[in-house]
């Protein structure tokens, strides 16, 4: 019996056989053997048993996805998302935005101030800004922290200059999960599982390309060899000390859609 079939995705059908043909010449490189095979196998199904295929993905893969894309556009280079984003935040409205912390949140205070035009120049106000970051623990609220939900994360929206001011703490740099099938990973590769100490944040702004990125610090010691391979070198940053807190800025450009 004849059965007929017809796409529905015609993207997906094209992904698939380009993906089969490049795993194809993929695997005439590698010549794996069975054991290898059946190796991976049994590892891949413990990384979905576990909930860390976001996680593996977005460490491992997604930034060679953004560099494919992004690699030669104008405007701010995108970074990970990564896996510690929430929805829901705090809309922040007094300036300067205070992010929400704890009354005595460990860390050294930090005033960071930053700019958003389009790639034309054009100041874009009201561009809606999300943040989010570690605390001084290397860890995340809302993800097996002590740390109150939401805590180190707001969003706001920028001037009528495209300018913004927000008060925090400087991050620390962190390492991912190690206790399940990434680490198993990580530890295989001979990699550390160290990130650079970063800011997420997240631009949003009608007509243009929603823009998610990271800043980071000079100096930092992992900047080199962040696990995740995150790190532009238009996205760093310089710390000043200032009085008893350190301040940093960065001025964002945005891609019209």
């Amino acid at each position: 019996m004849m059965v007929e079939t017809q796409v529905k995705n015609q993207r997906v059908l094209e992904v698939y056989e380009s993906f089969v043909k490049h795993l194809k010449n993929f695997l005439d490189e590698q010549q794996l053997n069975h054991e290898e095979y059946s190796n991976f196998v049994k590892w891949a199904d413990r990384l979905g048993r576990s909930g860390e295929v976001p996680l593996f993905l977005d460490v491992f893969v997604e930034t060679h996805v953004l560099e494919s894309k992004y690699k030669d556009a104008p405007g701010t280079q995108p970074s990970l998302l990564g896996p510690y984003f929430v929805e829901g935040t705090q809309l922040l409205e007094q300036k300067p935005f205070v992010i929400p912390q704890r009354p005595d949140e460990a860390g050294d205070k930090l005033i960071f101030r930053g700019n958003v035009t389009s790639v034309d120049g054009k100041p874009l106000a009201n561009t809606k800004v999300e943040w989010w970051q570690d605390d001084n623990d290397g860890l995340y609220s809302n993800f097996d922290s002590p740390a109150p939900a939401f805590n180190l994360r707001g969003h706001f929206y920028t001037d009528e200059n495209g300018d913004f001011e927000v008060h925090s703490i400087v991050p620390i740099p962190y390492q991912i999960p190690t206790n399940g099938p990434t680490g198993e990973f990580v530890r295989a590769a001979g990699y550390h599982a160290y990130r650079p100490a970063h800011i997420h944040m997240m631009f949003i702004q009608e007509g243009y390309e929603t823009l998610i990125t990271q800043v980071f610090f000079e100096g930092d010691q992992w900047l080199e060899t962040d696990v995740a391979k995150g790190v532009r070198s238009s996205l760093l940053t310089k710390l000043h000390q200032v009085g008893d807190h350190k301040e940093a800025s960065l001025d964002f450009v945005l891609r019209p859609l």
